[in-house]
Formats: structure tokens, sequence, C-alpha cells
């Protein structure tokens, strides 16, 4: 991410959350956390939720009863300096990927309660955003390098420097290899990973903020997206194979691109949040998608961040990462559809219609960045459960299977920390909740509780949590 005055503020607030280089922190207290006035259940505030589950304390943190905390494994070396913030996952059979400002990690979970680090990868590259389809490996860039090559050093945000998806082979986890890079316009702030129609191909949504008024590379406008062709057999001829715009023109103060899409391949279907803006996109043609609507939220979202269908594809949960994830919106004085989860109903006529907002019930102190990030569903059958990082709100799930009265049911927090840090990505995946913080490494949670015990029942063989599959 670039920081440049001419983005405008919402663009300063993300770069500093997703896309600077952290300062040094202290090691995290830990300590007990308040229960203050709980979810929204409707588009306008709904008061307190009473039913927000009690605290109790571990070792390593504060939790729900129903939440048991099995394991963290640190940052360590090569990926432990002060520029090393952990950050999104993906998983393929016992292995989990784990994505970090210097590279990457690959973890076996073959015990979850014990995970091992079969590899890692020293590859700078903010923010190393990672998907894993099939044999290969993909890396979202999005500060500007001398080049592709993982030893490449730093370049000019004002250069022609290199900027996009970097490609490797993970056949062997334990070596995986470098194979390709594909410049994209803005760099890769995060991509999504689509199946093409036939299992020769995929492709990548590539969404990144722009433009950057003094590089080469990212031009106005930035009203759109790229989309990378990756042929499976020989992934080192990926190439950029459309440039679809979502709008006409870029958002306020001139910021354009999206900072994130979720793409439901089985229905076709794909939601955008795009910095002013959500989107529900037609994904029938892969390389080419089509805007179905665009919807706004002028009074209570800032930054659209991301987006998590459904099961069923009859709802979309947009989240707003008001302060760019470096400030404190989970304190007493934010309201509580700030720095929230939007709620939309999507019905059969593929229209989205606002029912109610969700955030975590647990009042976070003034100094604690916090804010609605990264999550995926829970497979229950009939309802529609959702775990998702807060920062240092900690991880949180929550059922929103009535869209106008969510509830947080479990969760999982340290104590304050200095400077910046807390759960980047939580995610479920057969049978436990893994979150990989930004200074503590990776974290296994369970879950143990009636509700929630049927998604056990579900296996995956592949998680890629923007690329939704049905249960």
């Amino acid at each position: 991410m670039r920081p440049t005055a001419a983005l405008g503020l919402a663009a300063l607030l993300l770069v500093a959350g997703c896309g600077a280089d952290p300062a040094p922190s202290a090691p995290p207290a830990t300590t007990g956390s308040s229960t203050a006035a709980g979810s929204v259940g409707s588009p306008s505030p709904a008061g307190q939720d009473s039913g927000a589950p009690s605290p109790g304390v571990s070792g390593d943190g504060t939790h729900s009863a129903n939440v048991t905390h099995l394991a963290n494994v640190p940052l360590s070396a090569p990926l432990n300096g002060p520029q090393a913030w952990g950050t999104d996952l993906a998983f393929q059979g016992k292995y989990a990927f784990v994505g970090n400002f210097d590279g990457f990690s690959v973890f076996d979970i073959s015990d979850p309660a014990s995970p091992s680090v079969a590899s890692q990868v020293l590859c700078p590259g903010e923010q190393n955003d990672i998907s894993v389809s099939g044999d290969l490996l993909f890396l979202s860039i999005d500060s500007a390098r001398g080049g592709p090559e993982c030893d490449a050093q730093r370049g000019e945000p004002d250069s022609d420097g290199w900027e996009g998806i970097r490609i490797f082979n993970i056949k062997d986890k334990s070596h995986p290899k470098f194979v390709s890079a594909v410049r994209t316009d803005c760099g890769s702030h995060t991509h999504t990973l689509v199946p093409g129609e036939k299992a020769d191909r995929v492709y990548l949504y590539i969404s990144s903020p722009g433009p950057e008024p003094m590089s080469s590379t990212c031009p106005a406008p930035h009203n759109k997206i790229s989309v990378v062709e990756v042929p499976v057999e020989t992934p080192e001829k990926a190439k950029v194979v459309s440039k679809p715009a979502l709008s006409d023109s870029p958002g306020e103060d001139g910021l354009g691109g999206c900072h994130d899409i979720t793409a439901y391949p089985e229905k076709d279907l794909a939601a955008a949040a795009c910095f002013g803006d959500g989107f529900l996109l037609d994904i029938a043609d892969r390389a080419a998608p089509k805007v179905l609507q665009r919807v706004s939220d002028e009074e209570n979202f800032a930054i659209w961040h991301s987006a998590t269908f459904n099961n069923d594809a009859t709802k979309v949960v947009f989240g707003d990462e008001l302060g760019g994830g470096v400030a404190a919106t989970c304190d007493s004085g934010t309201p509580k559809t700030k720095g929230a989860n939007a709620i939309y109903d999507l019905g059969p006529e593929r229209r989205l219609e606002l029912r109610g907002y969700f955030k975590i019930p647990r009042e976070q102190a003034s100094d604690e960045n916090c804010v609605a990030h990264n999550g995926s569903l829970l497979p229950v059958p009939g309802k529609d459960i959702m775990v998702q990082a807060w920062y240092q709100g900690g991880v949180s799930v929550w059922d929103f299977t009535d869209a106008t009265a969510p509830k947080e049911i479990g969760f999982f927090e340290r104590g304050p920390m200095a400077g910046v840090g807390g759960s980047w990505s939580a995610y479920y995946y057969n049978g436990h909740i893994y979150s990989s913080d930004i200074t503590r490494g990776l974290d296994v949670l369970r879950i143990d509780d009636p509700l929630t015990d049927p998604a056990a029942k579900v296996t995956l063989k592949e998680l890629n949590a923007q690329t939704q599959v049905s249960y």
C-alpha cells in the first residue's frame, strides 16, 4: 500500500492498518475484558445484547466458556523481524499457509493442538495475502519492489517498481519454489482465487487501491480490478486477461479500486468491498465479471473492507474497517454501527437489502486497535454462523441467522498490548478455528457448543476463505 496524500484520508488509514511497517510492540498483558453494550439488531442501534457470553480467563487470554485456546506458534526467524506482521491464511489437507509481510509459513496441522512448521519462505512484499490451489500458492504484493523475485529490494513508490502476484509451486510443502509473477496495475493488496469452468486454469481477481499520481504503474482512473488467468500446468504463462471497470469513476477523494472480493463460484456470484461502496457481481464469465448492484452506506461505513456470503447465498455480510485497522473503534465512544458488519439480504432477483449490523459486544480500551476484519462461515446446516478477526478485539464467533438480531456466541481475546496487534484473520477449518495474530503468530482454538458442533462433520480438502464453497 502507498502512503500518499492523494489517496485521501480513507486510504491513509488503510495504509497505516494494512500496509505500513509495523513498529515494535511490547508483549500483551493477560487481562480480563469487560462486557458492554452489545450487538445491534437492526439498521439502527438496538441497545445491549444481554445474551453475550460471559468471559473466563485462561493462561493466554480471555475467552467464553465454550471456546478453548489449544495452541500458539510464535513468529520465528526468518519471519519475526520488526516488519514481520502475520496476515492472511489458507488451508489444504493437513497444512495451513500463513502470510507474513516478510514471506509465508507452511504449518503441519495434523494435530491441531500441536502445529509444527513445515517450511518458511523469506519473500518480503506487503502484505503477502495468500491463497492455494492444487500445487500452486499465490501471494499479493502491494508495495513497490525492485523486481518480482524474493530477493528484490524495496523500490520507490514513485518509480516503475514491480508489484503484483507471485506464484509458487508447493507440491513439496517442505520446499516451496518460486515459479513466476504477474505485474498488475497498482499492485495487489488482496486477491481472490476463482476456479475456471475447466480444471486446467484458475483466475485471480486482483484488488488494489489507486490511482497513484507519482507512479506510472498506477495511472488514473483506477475504477477497476484486474483478472489474472493462470494455466494450472504452465503457471509461468499466467497473465492479466481483463481489467473490468466496476464504476464510471473513482470514489471520494479520487480513491478507486477494491479492497477485497469474495467469490461464490457455485452461485456465479461475487461480493466486492470497494472502499466507498459494496458491489454484487455476476461471475458466470470468470474473465469478465459484471456489476449487478452497487450499495452505499454513507452514514455508517468508512472503508468497505470485506464480504462473506451465507451458505445459501441469501445474505451477504460486508465489513467496515473504520480507521484502517489501527484505530480503537470498539471503545465506548464509537457507535455500534461503525467499524462493524452490515448484514444484507440477497433475494432471488439478486438484489441486496440492508437488514442489520453486528459489532462485538465486548468494549475495548481506547488504545486497542479493534475493528471488523477477516472471517469465514462455520459449516452449520440451517444456520448462519461466522468466525471473525477483530484485531485486538480478538476472535468472535457470531450468529446472524436472524439478520435483524445477530449475536455473539463465543470469543477469544488477549489483553491490551502496545502498538498495533491482534487477530488479522480467523477462519474455521475442519473442526478448529485458526487465527493469524499480527505479532503473536498462529493460534488454534476450538469451540464446543451445541449450536456449532455440527460444523465438525464437514471436512474440506482446501479452504481459501474468499472462495466460498457450499456445505
